[in-house]
């Protein structure tokens, strides 16, 4: 008997009428949905008019659900994986069931359409020709600026996702490590109240600060520019972005400013000495 197949199948990310031809049909004729939550995916098979059974398959169940789900692929039957937008596999729980079914012999195909990432990076204006996709940072405020920090240097334009939650904390730590390099933030891309925001890391936080923080965000940054990233941000600012935002101790952020700025500490100190006084004020 021959191995069913594993289809991964793209969704919408917004407008349910971005959904391929191809995948509405793949949906349709598929044994099986394995879907990220049951409830946001049956809306999608009832505006198509899609009956195919549905069964759960998330971050939470994954070691659980994988091997369940290959078992019936190896008995001939054909599942169609989905996310809850977007492209499986990229940022959620799909490379699991993937990576199973391939060391299973399984065919595993996809069935290519709308992406985050992409969407917005085609949007915004920065290089496309080389770009690095880092997903979601560390939620870890150590381990964000470690993995910023490894970044300073990178050549390609840098694409992101974050979470409404921690989206500010994310543009603060970008703004301290990284430097105020040109930015462009996506919200709720091919929905109602679509959002792109442009300008520098500073104008785009500012922009951000002043509108609605709901819905997932991709932020696409401007590879690193020889001699420019860090000198364009002032040391008040790099050093409010540690002390006051990530609150870091003085003498923490004093050390980081000044190896990062290549000042004096002392100067950078007396910076410090300024910043608190005017919190004081406030």
């Amino acid at each position: 008997m021959s191995t069913g197949t594993l289809y991964i199948v793209s969704t919408p990310i917004g407008n349910l009428e971005d959904i391929t031809l191809r995948a509405i049909r793949i949906l349709k004729e598929a044994d099986a949905i394995a879907a990220e939550d049951t409830r946001h995916t049956q809306k999608l098979l009832n505006k198509f008019d899609i009956h195919t059974p549905l069964t759960s398959y998330h971050d939470h169940n994954k070691e659980e659900k994988a091997p369940v789900l290959v078992s019936r692929l190896l008995e001939g039957k054909n599942v169609a994986l989905v996310s809850d937008a977007g492209t499986p596999g990229i940022s959620d729980p799909g490379y699991f069931l993937i990576n199973l079914a391939i060391d299973q012999k399984v065919p595993v195909v996809p069935i290519p359409g709308a992406t985050a990432a992409i969407a917005a990076l085609s949007i915004s204006g920065l290089p496309t020709d080389r770009f690095v996709f880092e997903g979601f940072l560390p939620s870890k405020h150590t381990a964000r600026l470690k993995r910023l920090e490894e970044l300073t240097k990178e050549e390609r334009t840098l694409i992101f996702y974050e979470a409404p939650h921690r989206i500010l904390q994310t543009l603060d730590d970008m703004l301290a490590v990284l430097g105020d390099r040109k930015a462009v933030l996506t919200r709720e891309l091919t929905k109602v109240h679509e959002q792109v925001i442009r300008g520098s890391l500073s104008d785009v936080k500012k922009q951000l600060e002043a509108g609605s923080m709901k819905g997932e965000f991709t932020v696409i940054l401007q590879a690193h520019q020889e001699g420019a990233d860090r000198e364009d941000i002032s040391p008040e600012e790099y050093l409010k972005n540690l002390m006051i935002h990530r609150g870091l101790s003085k003498k923490e952020a004093i050390a980081i400013t000044a190896h990062d700025l290549d000042i004096p500490k002392k100067e950078v100190y007396k910076i410090g000495l300024t910043i608190k006084e005017e919190e004081q004020d406030v």
